[in-house]
């Protein structure tokens, strides 16, 4: 199975501006730029597309890992947030944390971490990132 999204970039860094679009026509021709991704314009950025990737993926991963436990979550959710530091002479990614909300009947806090940090380990996105992914596991 494979994937993409594209984009595109006119003009210079500061001053320019981009589109992405996503094969599933999910975004298209969606705008970002340098003061989206550095200040607070209200284009999207790539920082925030892969906290929404993380958020989703592990949350999708968690629902598997309580299915196979035998729990099933009444509601799961995840905030991703992607740390974007400069690093050396540029910038880089350097953390994920994910703030997990769930209320799955049956299970106590423990079992709930443990599967927490089973689907953070093993979802694909965590795996794809080379950055510290930290969690903070909430059973509602």
């Amino acid at each position: 199975m494979k994937r993409y999204a594209s984009a595109v970039w006119q003009g210079t860094l500061k001053e320019g501006k981009g589109a992405l679009t996503t094969q599933s026509g999910t975004l298209k021709a969606t705008p970002y730029t340098f003061r989206s991704r550095f200040g607070e314009d209200p284009e999207t950025n790539p920082e925030e597309l892969i906290a929404a990737a993380h958020a989703g993926c592990f949350t999708m991963a968690l629902s598997m890992v309580l299915g196979e436990s035998g729990f099933t979550a009444d509601s799961l959710s995840t905030k991703a947030t992607v740390s974007l530091e400069q690093a050396g002479g540029g910038f880089a990614i350097t953390a994920v944390h994910l703030d997990l909300t769930g209320k799955v009947p049956g299970i106590d806090q423990a079992k709930f971490e443990e599967a927490a940090n089973g689907a953070k380990a093993n979802c694909p996105v965590s795996k794809v990132l080379n950055a510290k992914i930290t969690l903070t596991a909430t059973l509602a």
